[in-house]
């Protein structure tokens, strides 16, 4: 098989399965492990996959900047703001992430919401401005990427503000690979506003569910729950349900 075939039964497997373990795919094609690990780097070199230990996964659309984002997928993201904004409680207190589907969030929270959100992203509080809702801001370097606070001045920020709930945003959600984003520092922020917020529930439009990012943002075990409009009976939403993962369905 000529290596431009094995690139596109590389990228079919992927399609089809999900995921590519590179010793399965070499004994199926009687060739090296090199081989697969060699094709698999290529692939990823041009953004068409995520590799992983052992091989590879679908790499998340999401990873684009944020003014590209804000074309991907609109009315999912719409969907799965409307769940997630019936979430925060009167009275309460909320920590917003950054990103597209946040932002989504903050424009469907109802105007006259006595309630208090703590965000990172400059674009969020602006989308309050005209909203009832007491707005905090934390500051620190600003990553133009995702519009987002990050870095040293932000993760000390986090650690003096508590909530009951925290909106997180990712790039890649998958069974095996976690919960996922494309960038080391907005990683590691993510983790330290999770850590401040009594439940934790990851907003998901459909087309990151069964993609993967560089960096992991929180194991399965420190959610709360997963807002997405992926229907139930998808195989990658079944694993989730199936291992105890709380899906709220945003259909």
């Amino acid at each position: 098989m000529l290596a431009a075939e094995r690139r596109d039964h590389l990228l079919d497997l992927l399609a089809r399965r999900g995921k590519i373990v590179a010793k399965e795919v070499a004994a199926e094609l009687g060739i090296s492990e090199d081989s697969v690990r060699r094709d698999l780097r290529d692939l990823a070199s041009e953004g068409l996959c995520q590799r992983v230990y052992g091989g590879a996964l679908p790499v998340s659309p999401a990873v684009v900047d944020y003014g590209a984002r804000q074309s991907v997928a609109p009315d999912g993201k719409r969907k799965v703001a409307a769940v997630a904004a019936g979430l925060v409680r009167p009275g309460g207190a909320v920590i917003l992430d950054g990103g597209t589907t946040a932002l989504a969030v903050a424009r469907a929270l109802p105007r006259e919401l006595d309630c208090t959100v703590i965000t990172h992203s400059p674009t969020i509080a602006v989308a309050l401005l005209d909203h009832r809702a007491e707005v905090f801001l934390l500051g620190g370097r600003l990553f133009k990427h995702s519009a987002v606070a990050c870095g040293a001045a932000a993760v000390e920020a986090a650690r003096n503000v508590s909530a009951d709930l925290f909106l997180l945003g990712v790039t890649g959600v998958h069974p095996e690979a976690g919960l996922t984003t494309g960038d080391a520092e907005e990683a590691a922020m993510k983790r330290a506003l999770a850590a401040r917020a009594a439940d934790t529930y990851v907003l998901a439009s459909s087309e990151k569910i069964g993609t993967a990012s560089r960096f992991r943002v929180l194991p399965w075990e420190e959610i709360s729950g997963l807002v997405t409009d992926r229907s139930a009976d998808d195989p990658v939403i079944e694993r989730l349900t199936e291992s105890g993962v709380d899906v709220l369905p945003a259909g």
